[in-house]
Parts: C-alpha cells; structure tokens; sequence
C-alpha cells in the first residue's frame, strides 16, 4: 500500500499519536505539530498531499494558521475543532479550508473524509486544454487559474467548483450535482459548505466588466457561468 504523507497540526499529543497509528493502517503517513509556528513552517515545505489542522493551539491558533498558509499554498485542508460551533467552520471554511470535522471525529470517516480530498486533488479531467470563457482561464490538470494576465490565488476546492461550472459554461448545474463533483460529498439539509465556497470564488473573480455577476445563482437549483 503507497503510503501518503500528511501533516496534522494538534496539541493534543494523544489523539495525535492514536490517529498516526489509524492512518498508517489506511497507507497515510502523518508527521505531527503541536503548535501553530512550527506547522506552519512544516505546511509551507509543500511535502504533503493533505493538512489535517486543529483550531485550538498554543502559539497561533488555526484560523491564524490557515489564513497565512492560504496566502501561498493551496495543499487541501481538513479542519478539526474540540468546540464544535457554527463560527468556527464558517470561519474556517471563508478562510480556505477544505473541509470541516468536530472533534471527537470518528477516525473511519477522518479517513474517508482524507480519501475524498486526495482524490477531488489529482484531478478526475483527462482534459489538457484550458478551459476558457472570456477572460478567464482554469488548467484542469494543475487547477490553476488566470483573470486576464493575472494568477487568481484559488482553494483547490474553489478552483474544483471554477472547473466544473467552466467544463459547461452557460449550462445550469445542480447544487447536488457540483457539490458530488467539486466537493466530492452530497449535501445536506443544512450543510452551507458549498455556499461558503461559491461566496468565496465570486469575491475572487469579481464582476464583468458591464457589472454582471460570472457566476450567477439560479434559486434553489443551482448555479452557472456566463
């Protein structure tokens, strides 16, 4: 079994230590921080295929972490919280995190939850043509992305909704269905995970130049770019 190496920032040495033991049975390979400082400098290395990062911890709590990080690293970012509640999520998920646990999180769907984010990371286009309406263009392979002449600095999960809604431009997609194919999960009744990202895309690609909006939202249904 190929083994993927992961970087997990917690304080908690135990949990650490028990999730080091899950995850090498599932083929992942963790490497551990316990303070904010020191796994911001090991998530900026770019060595891993995934971050695993707590919002409680001593030096620079998580939320701090990952809006740093964001500025120049989009390696997929699962977020864990001991507390549990709405801002912390919302907060984390404005901010570029892939996606969002509470602890205690139960490890199988710790790993599902990983397994999700490495697949939805190595792409599912065969694709090597840009994807291009107007001004804006999407790689599908690296998920990069350019406005113009200028590099958009994309979560791997915006630039996987950008790529989905470019592959049909124009075309009406389906909350459910751009949810299975960027976030790689259906949603839930309550689930705001997909909202949070597409608020996030649009303040980043901005309007058109006669004010329109790129992405526009069809109530209920789902959303398209024109």
């Amino acid at each position: 079994m190929s083994e993927h190496p992961l970087l997990i920032i917690d304080d908690d040495l135990e949990l650490c230590e028990l999730l080091t033991d899950w995850l090498a049975a599932e083929g992942f390979a963790l490497r551990c921080a316990h303070d904010g400082p020191s796994g911001l400098e090991a998530a900026r290395t770019g060595q891993f295929e995934a971050i695993i990062l707590d919002v409680m911890l001593p030096g620079m709590n998580g939320l701090e972490v990952l809006r740093t990080l964001r500025q120049s690293c989009n390696t997929p970012l699962l977020m864990l919280s001991a507390r549990g509640e709405p801002i912390d999520r919302i907060l984390g998920l404005e901010l570029g995190a892939d996606d969002y646990l509470p602890k205690p999180c139960d490890p199988r769907e710790l790993v599902a939850r990983l397994r999700a984010l490495l697949r939805r990371s190595q792409g599912q286009s065969a694709a090597n043509a840009s994807l291009q309406v107007g001004d804006l263009r999407l790689d599908p392979e690296s998920l990069l992305a350019w406005l113009g002449d200028q590099p958009l600095q994309l979560t791997q999960t915006e630039a996987l909704i950008l790529r989905t809604l470019l592959e049909r431009p124009g075309q009406l997609i389906d909350r459910q269905a751009l949810s299975r194919q960027a976030l790689g999960k259906p949603l839930g009744p309550y689930d705001r995970s997909l909202d949070m990202h597409m608020s996030n895309l649009r303040r980043k690609l901005g309007l058109h130049s006669d004010g329109r909006n790129r992405i526009q939202s069809i109530r209920g249904r789902g959303y398209l770019y024109s």
